[in-house]
C-alpha cells in the first residue's frame, strides 16, 4: 500500500469517527483530502493553463458530482465559496443540506503550486496542516472564460465536481462538460446532478 493510499486510508477512518452533524454546526471536514493517488505521468488529464483567482473567487454552487465519502451526507444546496487571504492563501467554505435539514460546514484553505490550475487543499485543523497527507489535489480542468462554470478534478480522476455560479446550468451545457471530462478518462456513470433525487 503506498504512502498516499495509506494516508487516504487515515484520513478516512478519523473523518468517520466525526460525531454526526448538528444543524448549523461547523466540523471539521477532509473534503477533497480524500482523492485517490496521482496517475503516471503522460496522462491526457491536465489542469488548465491559467486560473485567475480574483475571478475564482466567491460563491460556486455544486451542479453535479461523482460519489465522494465525505459528501455522503449532503443532500442538496451544496457551495463552495473561495476569498483571497493576506498571505497569498485561499479561503474555503464547502456547505451543504442534510436530508433533515441541518447545515454542514466544512472549512479549508488552499494554496497555489507551480501550475495555475492545480491547486492544494487541506481541510485539517490549522496544528495538523504540517501532515503530508493533510493536502490533496484540486485541479481545475475545464473552466468557462466568463467564469460562469468550472469542472474540477485531480490527477487521478477519482473526484469530479462541476460548479457554476448559478444553482443549475442548461442540460446541454452539462452534456458537453460531461463529454470533455469522459474524454479525459473520468468514469461518470455514478455522475450525481444536483436535484435529480439525490
Amino acid at each position: 500500500m503506498s504512502h498516499l493510499s495509506r494516508a487516504a486510508l487515515l484520513a478516512a477512518v478519523l473523518f468517520a469517527a466525526l460525531p454526526a452533524p448538528v444543524s448549523a454546526r461547523s466540523e471539521p471536514a477532509p473534503a477533497l483530502a480524500l482523492m485517490p493517488p496521482t496517475l503516471p505521468a503522460g496522462s491526457t488529464n491536465a489542469p488548465v493553463e491559467a486560473v485567475d483567482l480574483a475571478r475564482y473567487a466567491g460563491v460556486w454552487h455544486e451542479v453535479a458530482r461523482l460519489p465522494m465519502f465525505f459528501q455522503r451526507r449532503c443532500a442538496r444546496d451544496t457551495t463552495a465559496t473561495y476569498a483571497a487571504l493576506e498571505d497569498g492563501g485561499i479561503s474555503v467554505r464547502n456547505r451543504c443540506v442534510d436530508a433533515e435539514g441541518g447545515v454542514i460546514e466544512a472549512r479549508g484553505i488552499a494554496r497555489t503550486t507551480d501550475r495555475p490550475g492545480a491547486l492544494k487543499v487541506s481541510f485539517l485543523p490549522p496544528a495538523l496542516a504540517w501532515l503530508p497527507f493533510g493536502w490533496a489535489d484540486y485541479w481545475v480542468i475545464d473552466l468557462d472564460p466568463d467564469y460562469r462554470w468550472a469542472v474540477v478534478g485531480g490527477p487521478s480522476r477519482g473526484a469530479l465536481w462541476v460548479l457554476a455560479r448559478e444553482p443549475a446550468i442548461e442540460p446541454a451545457l452539462l452534456d458537453r462538460l460531461r463529454q470533455r471530462a469522459e474524454a479525459r478518462g473520468y468514469d461518470l456513470s455514478g455522475l450525481i446532478v444536483a436535484g435529480a433525487g439525490r
